[in-house]
């Protein structure tokens, strides 16, 4: 699997980065057919809370791409919803096959 990050206008931090390829890695154990993960995180109105912001798009073969946008506090919360979010939407692709 293909995992790519990417902060928009903001310098992503090493834990953060280790905290979204760990995400990654849980879901690709339990949906061994991902082959690609993207995750794009960027803050929305810095002055504001709920305000980081996370896509996350997930391709596997002979299913159309999986995208999830999640904001929220942090982007440990975010990440979370939109894995969660991710993960229903695999559930309910392949389950229908």
């Amino acid at each position: 699997m293909e995992v790519s990050i990417e902060a928009v206008n903001f310098t992503i931090s090493e834990k953060l980065t280790a905290f979204i390829q760990k995400k990654a890695e849980r879901l690709a154990r339990h949906n061994v057919n991902i082959t690609e993960f993207d995750a794009k995180l960027r803050v929305v109105k810095p002055e504001t809370i709920m305000n980081k912001e996370v896509v996350i798009r997930v391709s596997m073969p002979q299913v159309a791409p999986m995208v999830s946008t999640k904001v929220a506090d942090s982007f440990e919360e975010a990440v979370d919803a939109s894995i969660d979010a991710i993960d229903r939407q695999i559930e309910r692709r392949t389950s229908q096959k």
